[in-house]
């Protein structure tokens, strides 16, 4: 049974940095592109960044390019978002997603698996 299971959020001041982790179990994780993506009340769930499954490559939506870094160590199944600067507009529940693609989609519908989310309040 593969399971993705996202901790490290909270309530954080504007300007304030979070670091997100996902633990990943059930499945071959150095062979699933990961991604990050969020979903703010009201609005579509959207592509927040994403890394390749060996971690050489990675991909951030134009939104957080700059403020947010995404990596991953296989030796321990675990996807990290580290978010600095954030703003209130960052404010949704975050998911982990992985995907068979080497090369993380950008569309949410190319993931296999989802976790259950972890919600990120940035107060202004």
């Amino acid at each position: 049974q593969v399971q993705l299971v996202e901790s490290g959020g909270g309530l954080v001041q504007a300007g304030g940095s979070l670091r997100l982790s996902c633990d990943a179990s059930g499945l071959t994780f150095r062979r699933y592109a990961t991604a990050w993506f969020r979903q703010a009340p009201g609005k579509e769930r959207e592509f927040v960044a994403g890394i390749s499954w060996t971690g050489g490559s990675t991909y951030y939506a134009d939104s957080v390019k700059g403020r947010f870094t995404i990596s991953r160590d296989n030796a321990k199944n675990t996807v990290y978002l580290q978010m600095n600067s954030l703003k209130p507009e960052d404010t949704a529940v975050y998911y982990c997603a992985a995907t068979a693609f080497s090369a993380p989609p950008i569309r949410r519908g190319e993931y296999n698996y989802w976790g259950q989310g972890t919600q990120v309040t940035v107060s202004s």
